[in-house]
């Protein structure tokens, strides 16, 4: 028996951010973006093309960094309790960052001490908002816009929480390509590994089911085909598009399953070497396929779909991928010491994404070996 659930109004294509105030459809709005530090001229003009579409919102909150913690959200919701009349709903517009900061918004209603309270104590569930989100994604990779949780940090103790609840489901995701032809090459190939991270993780999962397996496949495949060339010609909208759609499709498939060990083994990375969330969570894919290969005839019948029959041989070539790219599959390459590899691998396994493996830990150190 399995379950397929998401409540996510997807909107797909090219021009489908004009139709945000059709969505909006009058309703008071905060704005939750990047301001020009983080996002340039970009998202200026973006907001300004959205307040022409669907007028003023009451609220801007646009102090949002790359990894939204406790100090900069407990600014946001500062933000946030500061407009000028009741907040309808929340419209995030940026990468997985933003969409992430406006689920914290909408559950925390201008406190963010009930959120934190609720990330440290499991208490308070019953206090937090169910503001509803319209999220407008400008890269391609989180998947945010189609999951119900937001990754929070707190940086002063080196901790990674994840807030999930049902309720921060966005209401509609506008999918448009065209807002990603402007990133630049280093953003496109870490969020483009991030979401080839949530295809293969959602793939050796104990909670994959048919229908988040055949998203995943789908959207590897394109990662693989779409990413190398995009990285070569940043200005393709075909390329593009098929990245995007290759994102929304995986977050479809870990919206259901989450992520597992690659993304456990990359919170430490994150936190203590700075190493951005698409490189952490992706270096170590080859390993983990390689250990993950034969445990599961499942998990073996969809990485051959992506891969070929000899699975090893496409651990190979997914390594040559992310080598090409720029990203070495070396963990000490990353920060960590090779005395520490093991130790490093064997907390992420305790952890709760770690916990979502189908594989062995022996394995693991076989693959670590070759």
């Amino acid at each position: 028996m399995w379950r397929y659930r998401n409540p996510v109004d997807v909107k797909f294509g090219a021009g489908a951010f004009d139709s945000i105030g059709q969505v909006l459809a009058g309703r008071s709005y905060c704005l939750v973006t990047y301001d020009d530090a983080n996002g340039g001229s970009t998202f200026a003009d973006l907001t300004r093309r959205l307040t022409a579409l669907a007028g003023e919102p009451v609220a801007l909150v646009r102090n949002i960094g790359p990894n939204p913690d406790f100090i900069g959200l407990t600014e946001s919701c500062r933000l946030y309790a500061a407009a000028k009349k009741p907040i309808e709903t929340i419209v995030a517009l940026g990468g997985g960052s933003v969409i992430d900061a406006a689920k914290v918004l909408a559950a925390a209603l201008g406190d963010f001490s009930r959120v934190r309270t609720f990330l440290e104590t499991g208490k308070g569930g019953e206090a937090l908002g169910t503001t509803p989100i319209i999220a407008i994604p400008t890269t391609s990779g989180t998947g945010s816009e189609v999951t119900s949780w937001a990754t929070v940090w707190d940086t002063e103790a080196k901790k990674k929480y994840s807030l999930a609840r049902p309720s921060l489901y966005p209401e509609v995701a506008l999918v448009d390509p065209l807002l990603t032809v402007g990133l630049p090459r280093g953003i496109t190939i870490s969020t483009g590994l991030d979401a080839l991270s949530h295809a293969l993780e959602s793939i050796w999962n104990v909670n994959a089911n048919p229908v988040s397996t055949a998203l995943a496949e789908r959207a590897a495949r394109e990662v693989l085909e779409a990413l190398p060339a995009l990285a070569d010609n940043l200005r393709d909208t075909e390329l593009r598009s098929r990245l995007s759609r290759a994102s929304l499709f995986a977050g479809l498939a870990f919206s259901n399953t989450k992520t597992s060990l690659a993304h456990s083994l990359s919170y430490h990375l994150t936190l203590h070497h700075g190493v951005p969330h698409g490189i952490a969570c992706s270096f170590s894919l080859p390993m983990v396929m390689r250990a993950v290969a034969g445990c599961d005839p499942a998990c073996d019948a969809a990485l051959k779909n992506i891969f070929g029959p000899n699975l090893q041989a496409g651990a190979a070539r997914l390594e040559a991928t992310l080598e090409k790219l720029g990203v070495s599959t070396h963990a000490t390459d990353h920060g960590i010491a090779a005395r520490d590899w093991t130790a490093l691998v064997d907390h992420a396994l305790a952890g709760e994404r770690g916990r979502n493996f189908i594989g062995r830990r022996e394995a693991l150190l076989a693959a670590m070996a070759a």
